[in-house]
């Protein structure tokens, strides 16, 4: 077995599809975690981290091994509780008869590269890793209530995101909040040591990102809504309906803009430079032109993701929006610590 560095790039950039048993066997352990976690998508993790780092760079509070210790583990974490999800998908029968979730990547229980033993296993060793950076952040913290009140919670989603939460129509809520404000606050308090002085505005500023986030898992539950209400899913578009969570997401992409031209122009709290977001305006309006109207029926020609429509478009835009983003916030933070009297509230 040799390590295929190649396999990484690959897998924590898109969803890898995979057939072969004997192909997944001849794969290295990193490999087959990032494929098995979806982590071209729990990259998210790794952006509020970012967020929360350079907030805390720009208020002289950033420490790089704690960043990276935390950042580390709670992309861990997402990876664990994507194992917890399929492992309870697929006890419940939810994943069976080519669902949703087989048609896009691989999942190694419905698959057959995995026993259920084995899975528990992967999660067994994820979640230990993740816990520890856990630890490491509360004594840190000198056990701050506020860090302890964030791991508590994070240990709660991870356990009860996939049932009950996505079943009562509050697992959108939960990814918002998440990797929203959430995590861009509990990472900065880490690298402050607990300081909270500034905590609304910090978590305020996780908000676009969050929001953005929300776009492609709402977009993810509408693209599967029909399988998931013939599944007993009880996700947000299956209570409220297609139609209705269509426009809901429209409006989850436009607050995103909106709380950032907030940000800047009302709190003051980012520079005019942060306005780089809206070289994502074109996809965002690819994607909110998609979400005016209902899914096709059919895969259109050349349109490479199928079963994903609406998560497709939503992803799209997250990409670029999140990269910009980045870009902006780093931008801002230059402009903070070398002229500090740049752009304050007069």
């Amino acid at each position: 077995m040799n390590i295929n560095f190649k396999m990484w790039r690959t897998a924590l950039s898109t969803l890898v599809k995979m057939d072969s048993k004997e192909e997944w066997d001849k794969l290295d352990p990193v490999s087959k975690w990032l494929i098995a976690t979806r982590s071209a998508v729990t990259s998210v993790t790794v952006y509020s981290c970012a967020i929360a780092g350079l907030l805390a760079w720009r208020d002289h509070y950033f420490s790089f091994l704690p960043w990276l210790v935390v950042t580390l583990g709670l992309f861990i974490a997402h990876g664990t509780n994507n194992l917890l999800n399929d492992y309870t998908d697929f006890n419940r029968g939810v994943d069976k008869d080519n669902y949703f979730r087989t048609q896009y990547g691989v999942h190694p229980l419905v698959q057959l590269f995995w026993t259920k033993h084995q899975q528990m296993i992967w999660f067994l060793v994820s979640g230990v890793l993740a816990f520890l950076s856990g630890i490491f952040a509360l004594f840190y913290t000198n056990f701050s209530l506020l860090v302890v009140g964030f791991f508590a919670f994070g240990a709660l989603v991870l356990l009860f995101y996939t049932w009950p939460l996505k079943y009562l129509g509050l697992g959108e809520l939960s990814i918002f909040l998440i990797w929203g404000p959430i995590l861009v606050a509990s990472v900065y308090i880490v690298l402050a040591r607990g300081w909270t002085g500034n905590v609304w505005n910090i978590a305020l500023a996780g908000v676009p990102f969050g929001l953005s986030v929300l776009s492609i898992n709402l977009g993810k539950h509408i693209d599967k809504s029909a399988e998931d209400k013939k599944k007993g899913v009880g996700t947000l578009p299956v209570r409220i309906g297609e139609k209705a969570a269509r426009y809901l997401n429209i409006l989850v992409l436009i607050l995103i803009y909106a709380v950032i031209l907030y940000l800047i122009f009302v709190k003051f709290f980012f520079t005019p430079v942060l306005l780089v977001v809206f070289l994502a305006g074109k996809r965002l309006l690819y994607a909110v032109g998609v979400l005016t109207k209902p899914r096709p029926a059919e895969p259109p020609k050349e349109w490479p993701g199928w079963p994903t429509w609406f998560s497709g478009f939503a992803f799209y835009h997250n990409r670029l929006f999140e990269n910009l983003l980045l870009l902006g916030i780093l931008a801002d933070t230059l402009l903070r610590i070398f002229l500090p009297s740049f752009w304050v509230m007069k």
